[in-house]
Protein backbone atom coordinates (compact mmCIF):
# COMPACT_ATOMS: atom_id res chain seq x y z
CA UNK A 1 0.00 0.00 0.00
CA UNK A 2 1.24 3.46 -0.76
CA UNK A 3 1.06 4.79 2.78
CA UNK A 4 0.53 8.46 3.05
CA UNK A 5 0.30 10.18 6.37
CA UNK A 6 -2.58 12.23 5.00
CA UNK A 7 -4.62 9.13 4.13
CA UNK A 8 -3.97 7.51 7.52
CA UNK A 9 -4.76 10.74 9.38
CA UNK A 10 -8.01 11.19 7.44
CA UNK A 11 -9.14 7.68 8.38
CA UNK A 12 -8.15 8.19 12.03
CA UNK A 13 -10.22 11.37 12.27
CA UNK A 14 -13.35 10.00 10.56
CA UNK A 15 -16.11 9.24 13.01
CA UNK A 16 -17.56 5.77 13.22
CA UNK A 17 -20.98 7.45 13.53
CA UNK A 18 -20.54 9.00 10.07
CA UNK A 19 -19.62 5.69 8.41
CA UNK A 20 -21.94 3.30 10.25
CA UNK A 21 -25.12 4.39 8.38
CA UNK A 22 -23.34 3.66 5.09
CA UNK A 23 -22.45 0.18 6.31
CA UNK A 24 -26.07 -0.41 7.29
CA UNK A 25 -27.50 0.84 3.98
CA UNK A 26 -24.98 -1.22 2.04
CA UNK A 27 -25.85 -4.50 3.74
CA UNK A 28 -29.62 -3.91 3.91
CA UNK A 29 -29.72 -2.99 0.21
CA UNK A 30 -28.30 -6.46 -0.47
CA UNK A 31 -30.83 -8.25 1.74
CA UNK A 32 -28.71 -8.61 4.87
CA UNK A 33 -29.78 -7.40 8.32
CA UNK A 34 -28.67 -4.96 10.98
CA UNK A 35 -28.29 -7.97 13.29
CA UNK A 36 -25.84 -9.56 10.84
CA UNK A 37 -23.91 -6.29 10.56
CA UNK A 38 -23.61 -6.15 14.34
CA UNK A 39 -22.51 -9.78 14.43
CA UNK A 40 -19.67 -8.91 12.06
CA UNK A 41 -18.71 -5.78 14.04
CA UNK A 42 -18.79 -7.74 17.30
CA UNK A 43 -16.66 -10.53 15.87
CA UNK A 44 -13.96 -8.10 14.78
CA UNK A 45 -14.03 -5.64 17.68
CA UNK A 46 -15.54 -7.61 20.58
CA UNK A 47 -17.95 -4.66 21.05
CA UNK A 48 -21.56 -5.67 21.58
CA UNK A 49 -24.43 -3.73 20.02
CA UNK A 50 -24.88 -1.59 23.14
CA UNK A 51 -21.22 -0.54 23.10
CA UNK A 52 -21.37 0.18 19.36
CA UNK A 53 -24.37 2.46 19.94
CA UNK A 54 -22.50 4.26 22.76
CA UNK A 55 -19.55 4.88 20.44
CA UNK A 56 -21.92 6.19 17.77
CA UNK A 57 -23.53 8.58 20.28
CA UNK A 58 -20.09 9.71 21.47
CA UNK A 59 -19.18 10.39 17.84
CA UNK A 60 -15.99 8.41 18.40
CA UNK A 61 -13.37 8.70 15.70
CA UNK A 62 -12.08 5.49 14.19
CA UNK A 63 -8.92 6.08 16.21
CA UNK A 64 -10.91 6.16 19.47
CA UNK A 65 -13.21 3.35 18.32
CA UNK A 66 -10.33 0.96 17.69
CA UNK A 67 -8.33 2.09 20.75
CA UNK A 68 -11.27 0.96 22.86
CA UNK A 69 -11.59 -2.46 21.26
CA UNK A 70 -9.83 -5.75 21.39
CA UNK A 71 -9.40 -6.95 17.82
CA UNK A 72 -10.25 -10.58 17.18
CA UNK A 73 -7.05 -12.65 17.12
CA UNK A 74 -8.21 -14.17 13.82
CA UNK A 75 -8.45 -10.79 12.10
CA UNK A 76 -5.18 -11.56 10.32
CA UNK A 77 -7.16 -14.14 8.32
CA UNK A 78 -8.99 -11.29 6.57
CA UNK A 79 -7.33 -10.92 3.21
CA UNK A 80 -8.12 -9.45 -0.16
CA UNK A 81 -8.60 -6.09 -1.78
CA UNK A 82 -10.77 -3.31 -0.40
CA UNK A 83 -10.73 0.28 -1.66
CA UNK A 84 -7.86 -0.65 -3.97
CA UNK A 85 -5.58 -1.94 -1.19
CA UNK A 86 -4.66 -5.46 -0.10
CA UNK A 87 -5.69 -5.43 3.56
CA UNK A 88 -2.93 -7.83 4.58
CA UNK A 89 -0.29 -5.41 3.22
CA UNK A 90 -1.45 -2.25 5.00
CA UNK A 91 1.32 -1.18 7.37
CA UNK A 92 -0.56 1.36 9.51
CA UNK A 93 -2.37 -0.70 12.19
CA UNK A 94 -5.36 1.64 12.51
CA UNK A 95 -5.88 1.91 8.77
CA UNK A 96 -5.62 -1.87 8.53
CA UNK A 97 -8.24 -2.35 11.25
CA UNK A 98 -10.65 0.05 9.53
CA UNK A 99 -10.10 -1.76 6.23
CA UNK A 100 -10.68 -5.11 7.97
CA UNK A 101 -14.09 -3.79 8.99
CA UNK A 102 -14.72 -2.45 5.47
CA UNK A 103 -13.79 -5.85 4.03
CA UNK A 104 -16.12 -7.74 6.38
CA UNK A 105 -19.01 -5.40 5.58
CA UNK A 106 -18.28 -5.84 1.88
CA UNK A 107 -18.30 -9.62 2.21
CA UNK A 108 -21.60 -9.45 4.11
CA UNK A 109 -23.14 -7.27 1.40
CA UNK A 110 -21.92 -9.63 -1.31
CA UNK A 111 -23.85 -12.49 0.28
CA UNK A 112 -20.94 -14.47 1.64
CA UNK A 113 -21.91 -17.05 4.26
CA UNK A 114 -21.51 -15.82 7.82
CA UNK A 115 -19.18 -18.68 8.81
CA UNK A 116 -16.84 -17.64 6.00
CA UNK A 117 -17.00 -13.97 6.96
CA UNK A 118 -16.25 -14.82 10.60
CA UNK A 119 -13.42 -17.11 9.56
CA UNK A 120 -14.91 -20.13 11.33
CA UNK A 121 -12.85 -23.26 10.71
Amino acid sequence: MNNTNNHDERIAKMTFAAVYPHYLVKVEKKGRTKKELHEVIEWLTRNNEKRVQELILEKATFETFFQQTKINPNAHLITGVICGYRVEEISNPLTQQVRYLDKLVDELAKGRKMEKILRVA
